[in-house]
């Protein structure tokens, strides 16, 4: 079985080496070098720089939002944290329940008596809890949505700045 090719091969400096083989049961290579030389590589450089001068507003503005959203889940958790011990019945002169009590008394202040609370032994159902988690969710999302319509900014004007080199010699 015989096989020929040819093979080309460039060094680094340049040369080019040029491989003749046949193949047989014996190889044989055949080398024959040319003095000519190769065109140095060409180099392509392209640099390109974006730059939106509104990003900083944005980033702030959602920066705001996710503190609005965190203290809203905060105060949320604690009323919901009443509304189960509430349910469940906890003793109320224990300490946990006496603090969750304390602090989410002035929270759902506004909506007690709004409902007749459900009691069934020592279990209230606390409407007015549940109503206050619906009020404050929404008015989470309402203030987090008038910070980010007054700080926010929605315009992206994205400026490019590209350079490019093409060198062959």
């Amino acid at each position: 079985m015989h096989e020929d090719r040819t093979d080309i091969i460039e060094t680094p400096e340049g040369e080019r080496q040029v491989h003749d083989v046949r193949e047989q049961s014996p190889t044989r290579t055949t080398e024959v070098h040319h003095t000519t030389p190769a065109p140095r590589a060409a180099i392509d450089r392209s640099e390109t720089l974006a730059y939106d001068p509104y990003e900083g507003r944005r980033l702030a503005a959602h920066r705001l939002t996710q503190v609005i959203y965190w203290v809203f889940a905060l105060i949320e958790g604690l009323i919901a944290i009443r509304l189960i011990l509430k349910l469940l019945g906890a003793n109320p002169s224990a300490g946990f329940a006496q603090f969750i009590y304390g602090v989410t008394a002035p929270l759902v202040a506004p909506f007690v008596g709004l409902f007749s609370n459900p009691v069934y032994q020592n279990s209230v159902l606390e409407l007015g809890s549940i109503v206050a988690l619906v009020v404050y969710a929404l008015v989470a999302w309402l203030v987090a949505k008038l910070v980010w319509i007054l700080v926010g900014e929605t315009r992206s004007a994205i400026r490019t700045h590209s350079t490019q080199m093409d060198s062959r010699v």
